[in-house]
This record gives C-alpha cells, structure tokens and sequence, in this order.
C-alpha cells in the first residue's frame, strides 16, 4: 500500500512514518510534509525540459514521486544511507523501469548527471555550496531555501542583501521567488522561513573570463566594507591578480571609489576584465567556497 493523498501522491506523512526514520538535525533534514506545497513545486517549472530532472536530498521521496509524475526520468541524490534504501524500496517499480535513479552520495562531492532541470528540497546549510555547483551547468532550476537565502539571491546592488550570491546567481540565470513556505509545511518545522526559487538560464550581458569573474567577486565581497579599491589591494590571494597597483590605475576612480555591495555585476566585470589584464590575473583562479 503506497498511502496515497487526496491528489493521488503518495502522502508525505504516511512515507515519512513508512520510513522510520527520525529527522537527524546534524544533516540538516527538515522533511517537507505540506500536500499542498509539494503539488505545487513540480508546476513552478512547468515550462521546463522534464527529460531528466535532478533532485538533490530526496529525503522519504514526497517530491520524488510528484516527479515522478512530470519527469521522462528522475536521479534522486540522497546521502542517508537509511533513507537512500527506503527510497529504492519505496520506488522499485520506478527504477525497475528505468524512470528513477537513486544516488547514495553527498551532492557536494558526487559526479552530477547530465541533467535537463533541477527541483530540490534543498539542505539549507549546503544551499549555497548546491548551486554553486547547479548554476555552471546552466540548467533551469526550482528549490525551496531559506528565505533570507532566497532574499539574497534576487537582490539589487545596493540592498543589504545583495552579495556575492546575488551577483553569482544573477551571472548565470534570472532569479525569481515564487511562493513563501511557513515552517509549519516542514517536519520538524525549521526556525526560520522558507521560499521557493526559480532559475531560468541565460547568458549574461557583458564578456569576461568566468573563473576569473567568479574568483574577483568573491575576493571583493570579502572586504565589502572597504573601497573597492582597497579590496582589489587586498584579496590578490582569492582573485589572483598579480598586479594588483595596475589595475587600480588603469579603472575608472569612481567605481574604486564605491564599495562591494554598490557595483553592478557589469561593473565587477568591467574590472576583473582589467585584472586579466593589466594585472595579470593567474589562471588558476576559482571562485570555489561558500557564500559570503
């Protein structure tokens, strides 16, 4: 019997007692259990290619199934070993088809398939290392977040909220909130709010070497409350510029007069296309980390 909810999916209650497992805290799990929220999610990426769609931390399976319902082919990323076997049971229909992959693996660290959308519950305390992964392959994306998370994510220059997600984000794709969730739709319920997110790929409107674009903006924003110009002299371990005197002579005075937060992602670009150049910016530069 697969406990069925009103909608015809499986019903988020009835999987998470079927599974027997009580939330671990350290992981960061927080089941969504809101029939109504979990119905909705698949519909916020109706206008997406649903060949094959990613799930990161699929949990009892609740999203995987309305998935399920939308999706050619679904690969569910899980790293609790108790809850990846409760999901190729729960599921053995759909992986005996074909329909559905479960990856027992952390999503940090495990090759990601060639995916066509993304839809997730994301853990909130590895969301921004997620994306920061998701965004390069720029594949359309919905994901519940932490709500100042998601805040960050759309924000304007000059808002204090904008950072280097915001600017990150908004290199690879548009950004957009698309539903608020209490922590009351969540079990155990999270202290903080929750929204959802949609990320539609595109290409953004200036040229630069992208590492090196990556590798500048998270080295500014690590001295946001400096100049700009006092950032670029500072952080030539993050960016790799070599020369970092050169290209604080060669741009513009108004721009290195501001600071991290008022720049325009054209902006950052107009200089860290200066650091590959009169600074001699090192190849090696990566924007890897964390959100900052």
């Amino acid at each position: 019997m697969t406990g069925r909810s009103s909608s015809g999916s499986r019903d988020p209650d009835t999987l998470l007692a079927r599974a027997g497992v009580q939330p671990d805290r350290s992981q960061d799990q927080h089941f969504l259990v809101d029939d109504r929220v979990l119905d909705r999610l698949p519909t916020h990426g109706e206008a997406f290619d649903t060949g094959h769609v990613l799930e990161i931390g699929a949990g009892t399976g609740a999203l995987t199934d309305r998935l399920l319902g939308v999706a050619d082919r679904v690969t569910a990323i899980e790293r609790d070993a108790r809850l990846a076997a409760f999901l190729r049971e729960e599921f053995a229909d759909a992986r005996a088809d074909g329909r559905l992959g479960v990856i027992e693996r952390d999503a940090l660290s495990v090759e990601l398939p060639d995916f066509t959308a993304s839809m997730s519950n994301l853990p909130y305390g590895v969301s921004s290392e997620v994306l920061f992964r998701l965004l390069p392959a720029k594949r359309p994306l919905v994901a519940t977040v932490q709500q100042e998370f998601a805040e960050r994510m759309v924000a304007d220059p000059g808002t204090a909220a904008y950072g280097r997600l915001s600017v990150t984000v908004g290199h690879y794709a548009d950004c957009e909130i698309v539903e608020r969730v209490p922590p009351e739709a969540f079990s155990p319920p999270p202290a903080v709010e929750s929204s959802v997110v949609r990320t539609t790929p595109r290409d953004p409107d200036y040229a630069v070497d992208e590492a090196a674009f990556l590798a500048f903006v998270r080295g500014v924003f690590t001295q946001r409350r400096k100049t700009v110009r006092n950032a670029i002299r500072n952080t030539t371990h993050i960016t790799g510029i070599e020369r970092p005197a050169a290209v604080v002579e060669a741009a513009d005075e108004a721009l290195l007069d501001q600071r991290a937060g008022d720049l325009t992602p054209t902006e950052f670009a107009e200089l860290a296309r200066l650091g590959c150049g009169v600074g001699g910016a090192s190849d090696g530069a990566t924007p890897g980390g964390g959100e900052e």
